[in-house]
Order: structure tokens, then sequence, then C-alpha cells
């Protein structure tokens, strides 16, 4: 028969208890050493049994600190970032405030400056709202202008708003001319696939007449609606030819609708003739040009993306060929 063995548990709980008892022998006799002899035995202690856990304490508390630090970074960051895109704005929206304060003192008294605000509802893209109306001698018609040329017209007065829309809506037209009077005919839209495609065109111009890139086009003055003057666009290359007796030509816009806060409304009769209102360095600077480009490929492409998730969502839910869902 095999000899008896204790069982391991009880032979385990015996270990403990004597390790309990040395502890405590310890204890007592460390606790009646001098002051010394306890320094001398908590720092053998400290450096030998406890170490590993000190040092990870250690590590731990500069863990934490650390992680403190970097919160106190990126708060400060955010409220450097936060003050830098404040000022930003704001030296923006005082640059376009004193510009069109310079082009009211050009204009006379005959324009008043106005705010827009955008309604933000589907199929109102075109269109904006001024804090100006009827009481401010407002008039449906009203040339609505900033520092950079024509920014629409006004389509229906209120006592104390009006609504316009600017050159993307489908009806806008302008009687046009070309800024060295060679040439004259209509701005309007061409709808493109997407509304951040649209393009402005000038149509009637001669066929045998070749327009130089970048010639300024104004508003002519002819039909009675906006006075003559006005910057509408640059030319930007041929838009197509029909028959043998007129062009069409691409206009790169002064004004982008999207960026407009801050106009000049026409109240009352006022000049007919604005030509000299809009100095050469009023138009649109060529980086101004590639930014405005930039954010309408931009949007283009939100739309492009918007519309593909949409059809997505469409081929999902389409019965499969079974007739259910697949």
């Amino acid at each position: 028969m095999p000899s008896y063995a204790p069982e391991p548990e009880a032979t385990g709980g015996r270990r403990q208890v004597a390790l309990a008892v040395v502890v405590v022998l310890i204890s007592l006799v460390a606790l009646y050493l001098p002051v010394a002899g306890q320094q001398r035995v908590a720092w053998a202690i400290r450096y030998s049994v406890l170490r590993p856990f000190i040092v990870l304490q250690e590590r731990i508390r500069a863990s934490a600190l650390r992680a403190q630090a970097v919160d106190a970074v990126q708060a400060q960051m955010d409220s450097v970032t936060a003050v830098m895109a404040t000022q930003s704005a704001l030296a923006d929206e005082n640059r376009t405030l004193r510009s069109l304060l310079g082009l009211r003192e050009r204009v006379g008294p005959s324009f008043r400056p106005a705010t827009v605000i955008r309604p933000g509802t589907a199929g109102s893209e075109s269109m904006f709202i001024l804090d100006l109306g009827a009481r401010d001698s407002v008039r449906v018609g009203a040339p609505v202008v900033d520092r950079h040329g024509l920014v629409g017209v006004v389509r229906e007065v209120r006592p104390a708003t009006s609504v316009g829309m600017d050159w993307t809506h489908p009806d806008f037209r302008a009687s046009a001319m070309l800024a060295d009077g060679s040439g004259y005919g209509v701005v309007e839209t061409r709808r493109g696939d997407f509304r951040e495609a649209d393009r402005l065109v000038l149509n009637g111009a001669a066929y045998y007449e070749s327009v130089p890139q970048d010639m300024k086009v104004l508003t002519s003055g002819l039909g009675g609606v906006f006075p003559r003057g006005i910057p509408i666009g640059a030319v930007d290359g041929v838009a197509d030819a029909e028959g043998r007796w007129r062009k069409s030509y691409f206009l790169r816009p002064m004004v982008h609708p999207s960026a407009v806060t801050h106009v000049l409304v026409a109240v009352g009769a006022g000049p007919r003739d604005l030509t000299a209102v809009w100095p050469s360095d009023s138009a649109m600077t060529r980086a101004e040009s590639i930014l405005n480009e930039k954010t309408r490929l931009e949007s283009l492409e939100d739309s492009i993306g918007i519309l593909e998730d949409r059809v997505r969502a469409l081929e999902s839910r389409s019965p499969g060929p079974g007739g259910g869902v697949p």
C-alpha cells in the first residue's frame, strides 16, 4: 500500500500560517528596534522585496502626470485654434466691410448696405434674404452688388425684408458688354448635372469676333434693370458656336454667391452708369478665384458622394430576382 502523504492544500495552508507567524515576529522585533535600526530595515525591505512595486507605482504616477500634461497642452491648442479661427473670421469680415464701405462711398447714397441671409432649405439654394425692404426704398429689380461685382437682383419686396436671387438661379439674365465695348450679349446661367457645376455663359457674341481670355464682362445698362458698368465675370473659354453667326463664352464669375455675407442694394433712382465705380484692383484675385474653384469642386464631390449613397441605398432596397429583398 502506498505510504500516507498529507494533502497539498493542507501543506500549503501550514506554509501560509508559518509565513504569517514569521512576518509577525519580524514586525515585533522591528517595533522594538532603535529608530536608526528601523530605518535601515525599512530601507532594506524597500530596495529588495518592495522594489518592483515601488517602480511600478512610480511609472503609473509618471504616466498619470504625462496624461494630465497632454490634456493641458491639448486644451491650450484647442483654445489657440479657436482664437485664431475667430480672429481670422473677424479679420476677413472686417476686410469685407472696409471694402464695402469704400464701394458705398463711390456709388453714393443710392445704394445701402445689407446683410445676406441664406434660407438653407431645399430648392432655395439660389435665393437669399436681405434685411432691407420697402421701408428702406428697396424695389423689385434692384441690383445687389458687393466689392467684386454683381451678386444678383431683388425679386420680392416686403416691408422690412426682401428676397433676391443670385446668378446661379435658372431665371437669371443680364444684358452685358465686353469691358472694351467691342461686343454685347446676354449673360445667363447654364445648368450643370449638379448645382455646383452651374456656369455663367455670355450668349450672342459675334461669331467672327475673338474675345480674349480673361476679358471682363460688365452690365451694359440695356433693358433698364442693371446700371451700366457692374462687373459680372471674366471670359473663361468658348462654350459653343451656333452656325456661323454667334458664339457663347463661359465666364468666370466675379462673385461666388455662397461666400457673400454683406452687400449693397440699390434704393430709389440712382446713377445709370457705374463704370468708374469698380477699379481694376476690385476684380477677384487669382488666389481668390482658385479658392472659390476649389470650394466648388469640393461641393461637387460632396454632391456626387451623396448621390452615390442614395443609389446604393435604392439598390439595397430593390427586390431581387425572386421578388424578395436581396
